[in-house]
């Protein structure tokens, strides 16, 4: 051929098909034309490819056409199509084959694919079946492409129901591997490809992967550096890094070729290649196309790798091997990678979303699910897919474990076992192999984040060289003898949360040699990192000389520092906060200008084994360290190190790590087995090995340790005896053990080990432990808080904890236990979790830190079954939803003095069930002084310091379920600001709100801290811009300032409820009718200024799920008149929601529409409007609408901040030319689906049926694999229809308001009578069971409600003496929607119903019947109880603003009602419920109804258990029962005793007279209590029962 080009040939199927090398354009086409004869070429592309290499494909083919001497000429086309996945459907497929039919080509044309992996697919698709088959080539630009779905011939394209699921296997002619099209492609394209050369070599070829293990920089840089002038298209032209390039590329395809030609149909072997696709398609399913592919699938070999691992066919050092390596090319290795974790979409990877998309797998048998299985790294456990059971893939998806009680303990008892590698001796060893000279070959190094952190650093620093042996068992160091460099183009160092790598790096960094003047080497870790200290390490290399800088907080990392070498000689190191200082200097020592001397100073040396186990691993490397003794021989915190370099050793063995040997033993001694664990014993380097004798042995156990072992073997169970004092300073990091341990151990410590001032014998006191507040998280703080979950009391010390232990059986079972992100914490609990029944372990992952495959262990070795739990909460980290209790991030509340933060925060703590702290209050409990005194002894910078050091503190000690209330001028300090913005990354902080007047007026009054010195609105516009930086919500404390009159106390009680329990995530205002998939809607506000519309909101919100606020509408007071395109101020906007938020809790729809969209909003204005959106979520807004057209940068930033908010994604087409069923209309929808929660799309009808066809298209669109809920609607009088017929969120008017939102836009009563018209709401008949009822008010309140909202219904009473046939006919007629019960009915109904909610069977009596529609179209009949939701919903709004959950209720009567006020005092969390009945067996009988509630039965009203007098006290007797006359025999005698509590919410369920004596008699002696009526409480469970019955809320005044 004319163009010399060096080629390098595949074989496949027998054919050398495959042709690889550079710049192959003119290759490729003189081969086809010559190879290939044809009357017509057509290549397909997508617009991506096509402006990159089309034209050059087009000029090569011209050319050589016209060299040919035929007639007539061949014929060339190409055609171009839409990138992405949306084009692989049968709807392109078909334009494809019409525009070959209109062209004329016939079975000769040869078409080829010049792209991705969506244009091979379908192309070869297109060319298995047109003309029942075409020859094809396949030319891929794309790396993932070229390795993987370009090899092998598998065609097809996507369906709603999946992906590839239609298809055909053709072979292509050719497949022409180009490398140089990788130049083009981006760097996430390139690492997604990466994946499946990291998969092929993982299953088939060890030294292959060894090779990407190891040269993943080279790589890269092979694809970074354009080739020029055609450089790599020859042999000779062709650089090393092509070369590496191409040899990875050619050897990933011969993998697979190989497989290919083997097993061409997938019926086995081939299977192989699907390895982490099984778990990887199904997350792909959920993310895409966000995510790429070759990201999903690198999700999905860690995943299918650690079920390997769980079974027990793979090391978890092949899983470390694999995480590494995918790493080493930037794809994500777990679902919880940000770049996953923050989609909207995310919220689909539950375990049960994931198995069930799993069942629709080639790969399947039937219901059986197939996951390929590696035995090690190159080979694979079978050479075919092997069935999982999915309780073991669960068990690897889910977030949290539990571990499963055995009786007897551990079924493989005796056990012998080796815990992984020491993580303190393998970060030291690894560190000194790399700063020494010569190779050394460490094994048994522990394979786990921290280890890989300190890896990855070291490489960053160019300071030593990594290979692996022995299948990875093996680390091969190549020591760089203290060669180190600055990381290239400033990249900081990432240590995630690994503080030893952070201390240790820290003085390494100080060594490292400059090239260039001004560099620095920055390192960072994550936000717990960032509040992890390291201020005195830095302070002893500044005072040496070193330049260290803290880029954010004082004293934390990140560090910026100076490569000028340490200069040696005296340093003096504060030690008494982590001997891990001391270890980061004496390591790095021997490399200073100066001999060094290192003088520890500032009180008591913490853990000094650490010290001595780092002095000999030193030694075994080269370096003897003196440690100074005076005269009296007594050792000094002194030591000299002599200047030198290490020399590797050949071989160094690393210990088991001793930490981790105390969960096995603790098991033991727990359980009443035996454990040994190999390779600890007496000799062991680490303090924590004593554990076995100082502890376990005290505790009653048979220990039996040598120098190389440690045996245990525990008493009986429920025999452990207490410790009494022990001092765990030598093996700080074992005393989580040591706590679970105490919190069972009952029997009395060893005669001398007794604590006299401890109140018990059960009492363990640990000291020694201060360390271990500034570790992962404060430790110390973390047990006393899960123990508590538990039952088990504690006492924190200064210097340590107290455990009072319980017997077993008295533990609490059930407990989820949050382990803060710390592998000690979760492996402690994890202990009693093999005693205690369904303790649950959060954030399972945690343990990779130290022990990977410690679940797999505890299963497989141990013999204590783990199962997955999926924890009820929302995956994404950007929309932390429904966490469960207590693991949600803490919640920060700033602003200034005044504006109501304590009230605030108090409210919200106690709707979220949180714990509340006042900042001011911490610092007086910590100073023994008030704020104004300290200020005025110390002044307020010191003040200022002190004030951000207990900010740190509580961020550390609570950092999960609490709201912590913060001074007015926390964010007047730079450190403190960085503070709040690092935590607002992951929690709320809330900024309140208030009217500057109210403050100004507040603080004159207010005298308890000290005052500005400066005028209060000088300070307020100083800190305002600081607040708005540090906040990532607002909260406006609407006082009545803005208006004439300001909110009641329970308006702003739901305002708190909603807005901190949406932006928490813990219960998001959401409309439910849109997750539960019916009918939902929204009202359009239309007004200029929503405030005069305020006190008819909830007349004009009837019937609706949400309202729309739209903000393009508004003008504020000074613009009324304006007209035209307008931008209403951001503070207008507020204001406006503010007002809003205090007349209704529904969710708000905040829309701008510009004037193109059919909207007031400047068209220009894009960066006005998303100041609004941003503002919106600032101030909770549940739905965002944003216009899919704006700018993506824009859009990506308010879907990544969104939190629990959702986004609305809309198009609006007003010209009337959008097609329902064009693949344009589709397009859109997809773009929309990958941006939105909800997709809202709007075009303009032209007849009827138009409506028809967006009816099909929404019913298409919403079962594909991208479907969202889809607002869908056709604008104009035509497209009333649509309106109807649209099911999301339909947009509504109201004849109240001053005009409609848009053309055609109907009322929600006129749907509802266009739906029953239409047949799609048929009229439902509801009636009253009971006896007497005549006189009952629930038909008016339920009919006046069905007229009210336009539904058809109708509801009537029917009395009978008994439920009799007339009643079985009701319930069984199929216009039944619904029933009330009451007496005599509420037991004898249940037998009729198919089914019981869990409230009515824990109440025992139904008073709601609702008829349910199952998916097969029957009717099952639901049976419920509202009684005990209007009880408890009239009490909580009712509740003092200070009280959460009530220590103490009353309830008066033991009848049926009785049990619904007990549920509900249960609900509201009361501890203790009382109950007074004049028949005690009543009693009695009740109490035992309710095992699980603390019932305490009375003799005598006002005698009040341990003197605690309810605060909440509910009367179910009728009112003629009780009397206030003492001389009363046959009524409960009623005296202002039961008042004792000095404020609380009264409930009497008696109807008649309107004042009861129970209310009278709070109304004379009980001024601060509230009263509640029977009919309060009627009313509020029959709305409850409406909203069951319809999925609307009950219009409440006029239902009235």
């Amino acid at each position: 051929m004319s163009t010399s080009t060096d080629i390098r040939k595949v074989s496949i199927l027998g054919r050398e098909s495959i042709h690889c090398g550079f710049h192959l354009v003119p290759y490729i086409v003189q081969t086809v034309l010559q190879t290939l004869p044809s009357s017509t070429y057509v290549l397909f592309t997508d617009t991506n490819v096509g402006k990159l290499h089309l034209p050059s494909f087009e000029t090569e083919f011209a050319n050589e056409i016209s060299k040919i001497n035929a007639e007539p000429n061949p014929r060339f086309f190409s055609y171009v199509l839409p990138p992405g996945e949306t084009s692989k459907s049968r709807e392109c497929k078909a334009e494809l084959e019409d525009y070959l039919l209109l062209n004329k080509c016939t079975r000769d044309t040869v078409i080829l694919a010049v792209g991705g992996g969506v244009i091979g697919d379908l192309i070869g698709f297109v060319a298995a079946t047109f003309m029942r088959g075409i020859r094809f080539v396949q030319i891929p630009t794309t790396l993932l492409a070229m390795v993987d779905s370009s090899v092998g011939g598998k065609t097809a394209i996507d369906t709603p129901h999946g992906k590839n699921l239609i298809g055909a296997f053709w072979q292509p002619e050719y497949i022409f591997i180009d490398a140089a099209f990788l130049e083009t492609l981006p760097a996430r394209e390139f690492s997604n490809g990466m994946a499946e050369v990291v998969k092929t070599a993982a299953i088939w070829n060890e030294e292959e992967f060894n090779a990407l293990e190891s040269r993943s920089a080279e790589i890269f840089a092979a694809i970074q550096t354009p080739s020029r002038n055609f450089s790599g298209r020859t042999q000779a032209t062709r650089s090393a890094a092509q070369e590496l390039l191409l040899s990875v590329v050619v050897g990933s395809i011969s993998v697979k070729s190989h497989i290919v030609t083997i097993d061409e149909r997938e019926t086995g072997l081939r299977n192989l290649v699907n390895f982490g696709h099984t778990i990887g398609h199904a997350i792909e399913a959920v993310v895409t196309p966000t995510i790429l592919h070759g990201e999903c699938v690198s999700v999905g070999m860690i995943l299918e790798a650690e079920v390997a691992r769980s079974l027990g066919v793979l090391g978890q050092v092949a899983v470390g091997r694999l995480t590494r390596c995918l790493k080493a090319y930037n794809l994500p290795v777990s679902m919880s990678d940000p770049k996953i974790s923050c989609l909207p979409a995310a919220r689909g990877l539950t375990v049960n979303n994931l198995l069930d998309i799993m069942k629709i797998d080639k790969k399947n048998s039937g219901p059986h699910k197939k996951i390929v299985l590696l035995s090690r790294i190159g080979k694979t456990y079978e050479e075919k897919a092997t069935v999982v059971n999915d309780a073991v893939i669960a068990r690897t998806l889910s977030d949290a474990v539990k571990v499963v009680p055995a009786p007897g303990g551990p079924k493989n008892s005796p056990i012998r076992m080796a815990t992984p590698g020491s993580k303190s001796i393998s970060n030291r060893a690894l560190l000194l192999a790399a700063l020494a000279k010569g190779t050394c070959r460490l094994r048994n190094l522990l394979h786990s984040d921290d280890t890989q952190v300190m890896m990855n650093a070291l490489q960053e620093l160019k300071g030593a060289k990594f290979t692996w042996e022995d299948g990875g068992e093996t680390l091969v160091v190549e020591g760089g003898a203290g060669s180190l460099s600055v990381p290239q183009n400033g990249k900081a160092i990432y240590l995630g949360n690994a503080g030893t790598a952070a201390r240790f790096l820290t003085t390494v960094c100080t060594l490292v040699q400059p090239s260039s003047e001004g560099e620095r080497t920055v390192i960072t870790g994550n936000a717990r990192m960032k509040q992890r200290p390291i201020g005195p390490l830095v302070d002893a290399l500044r005072s040496n000389g070193s330049s260290v800088d803290y880029l954010e907080s004082d004293g934390c990392l990140p560090l910026r520092i100076a490569p000028a070498g340490l200069k040696g000689s005296c340093i003096q190191l504060a030690a008494s906060v982590s001997s891990q200082y001391v270890s980061s200097i004496l390591l790095c020592a021997p490399y200073a200008q100066e001999q060094v001397t290192l003088e520890l100073v500032g009180g008591q040396v913490i853990s000094q084994p650490y010290i001595d186990m780092t002095i000999a691993i030193m030694r075994t490397f080269g370096i003897e360290v003196i440690r100074k003794i005076d005269s009296a021989g007594k050792l000094l915190d002194v030591y000299t190190i002599p200047k030198g370099t290490y020399v590797n050793p050949e071989n160094y063995n690393i210990e088991s790590d001793a930490s981790s040997a105390t969960y096995p033993l603790a098991i033991a001694a727990l359980t009443g087995t035996e454990i040994t664990i190999a390779n600890i014993g007496s000799s062991s380097l680490q303090g924590d090995a004593r554990f076995a004798k100082e502890v376990l042995e005290p505790m009653g156990c048979e220990v039996i340790q040598t120098e190389t072992e440690t045996t245990v073997k525990g008493p009986p169970i429920g025999t452990l005896k207490a410790i009494g004092y022990v001092d765990m300073e030598p093996m700080t990091d074992a005393f989580l053990t040591a706590s679970v341990l105490a919190a069972v151990a009952t029997a009395p410590p060893l005669p001398g080990r007794e604590l006299h001032d401890a109140g018990g014998t059960n009492a363990t006191r640990i000291l020694g432990i201060a360390n271990q507040r500034v570790k992962e998280c404060n430790r110390i703080r973390a047990m006393i808080d899960q123990l508590a979950k538990f039952g088990i009391q504690t006492k924190e010390l200064d210097d340590g904890l107290e455990i009072f232990g319980k017997p077993i059986a008295e533990l609490k079972e059930g407990v989820s236990v949050h382990c803060y992100d710390d592998h000690r914490v979760a492996m402690a609990f994890s202990v009693l979790g093999s005693i205690i029944k369904d303790t649950v372990l959060e954030e399972k992952r945690c343990v990779e830190k130290t022990w990977p495959n410690w679940w797999d262990d505890l299963d497989n070795k141990i013999g204590l079954r783990v199962e997955g739990v999926e924890l009820a909460h929302d995956r994404a980290g950007a929309s932390p939803t429904g966490h469960p209790q207590g693991t949600s991030p803490s919640v920060i509340i700033i602003g200034m003095r005044g504006s109501g933060k304590t009230f605030i925060g108090q409210l919200a703590a106690n709707e979220l069930g949180w714990g509340f702290i006042d900042a001011d209050v911490a610092f007086e409990q910590k100073h023994n002084t008030g704020v104004r005194d300290f200020v005025q002894l110390n002044g307020w910078p010191a003040f200022r310091e002190a004030e951000t050091t207990i900010l740190r503190e509580l961020l550390a000690s609570h950092p999960t379920g609490h709201v912590l209330s913060l001074g007015g001028g926390i964010v007047e300090t730079a450190a403190s600001r960085e503070l709040l913005k690092e935590f607002a990354k992951k929690g709320p902080v809330v900024h309140i709100v208030r009217e500057i007047d109210e403050v100004v007026r507040y603080l004159g009054e207010e005298t308890a801290r000290p005052a500005y010195g400066e005028p209060v609105i000088d300070v307020f516009r100083r800190r305002e811009p600081w607040f708005a930086e540090c906040c990532s919500y607002e909260f406006i404390n609407y006082t009545g300032v803005l208006a004439n009159a300001g909110p009641d106390t329970d308006d702003v009680r739901k305002e708190v409820r909603r807005f901190f329990a949406h932006v928490t995530g813990d219960s998001p205002n959401l409309a439910r009718n849109v997750a539960n998939g019916t009918r939902s809607y929204f009202l359009s506000l239309t007004y200029p200024d929503v405030t005069p519309a305020l006190p008819y909101i909830e007349e004009l919100t009837t019937g609706v799920d949400a309202i729309e606020l739209r903000v393009d509408l508004l003008r504020a007071p000074k613009d009324a008149d304006h007209t035209g395109p307008y931008i209403p101020p951001i503070s207008f906007v507020s204001a406006q929601l503010a007002s809003l938020r205090q007349k209704t809790s529904l969710p708000v729809v905040f829309t701008v529409r510009t004037v193109s969209q059919g909207g007031s909003f400047p068209d220009e204005a894009e960066k006005e409007a998303f100041e609004l959106f941003h503002a919106a979520l600032r101030l909770g807004v549940e739905y965002i609408d944003v216009e899919i057209g704006w700018t993506k940068k824009n859009i990506d930033a308010i879907v990544s901040r969104k939190g629990s908010s959702q986004i609305i994604a809309s198009w609006h087409d007003w010209s009337g030319n959008m097609k329902w069923d064009s693949k344009q209309t589709a397009d859109v929808y997809h773009a929309a689906s990958g941006i939105g929660d909800i997709v809202k799309l709007v075009g303009k009808a032209n007849s009827i049926e138009d409506n028809f066809s967006l009816y099909s298209f929404v019913s298409r669109m919403s079962t594909s694999p991208m479907g969202r809920p889809t607002i869908a609607i056709n604008m104009g009088t035509e497209g009333q229809m649509s309106r109807i017929l649209n099911k999301t969120l339909s947009p509504v008017t109201h004849p109240l308001l001053p005009s409609k939102a848009a053309p055609g836009q109907l009322s929600f009563g006129e749907i509802q009578s266009a739906l029953h018209l239409l047949g799609q709401l048929p009229a439902q008949q509801f009636y009253l069971f009971g006896n007497p009822i005549s006189k009952s008010m629930s038909p008016t309140i339920h009919n006046t409600a069905f007229q009210i909202l336009g539904l058809p219904h109708h509801y009537q009473s029917l009395e009978t003496s008994v439920v009799d046939d007339e009643v079985r006919a009701a319930i069984r007629s199929p216009q039944f929607g619904g029933a009330s019960v009451t007496i005599p009915f509420k037991l004898e109904i249940i037998p009729l119903l198919d089914q019981l909610t869990p409230h009515a069977k824990a109440i025992g009596a139904v008073n709601t019947i609702i008829a349910q529609k199952e998916a097969d179209g029957s009717i099952s009949l639901l049976g419920d109880n509202t009684d005990w939701l209007g009880i408890r919903d009239c009490i909580k709004s009712r509740l003092p603003a200070n009280t959460s959950e009530p220590k103490a209720g009353l309830v008066i009567g033991a009848g049926g009602t009785s049990r619904a006020a007990i549920y509900a005092l249960k609900s509201l969390g009361v501890d203790a419920v009382y109950l007074f009945n004049r028949t005690r067996s009543s009693a009695e009988k009740l109490q035992q109804a309710f095992p699980s509630v603390n019932i305490q039965i009375l003799d005598q009203l006002g005698h009040w258990p341990e003197q605690k007098a309810p605060s909440v006290i509910v009367s179910t007797v009728p009112a003629s029962a009780t009397s206030l006359n003492i001389t009363a025999t046959d009524a409960v005698c009623l005296t202002a005793a039961v008042f004792d509590a000095r404020e609380g919410v009264v409930v009497d369920m008696a109807y008649r007279p309107a004042v009861t004596p129970l209310l009278k008699l709070a109304t004379d002696v009980a001024k601060e209590w509230k009263t509640v009526c029977g009919l309060d409480v009627l009313l509020e469970q029959a709305y409850a029962q409406f909203g069951l019955w319809t999925g609307r809320v009950c219009p409440r005044r006029e239902g009235l």
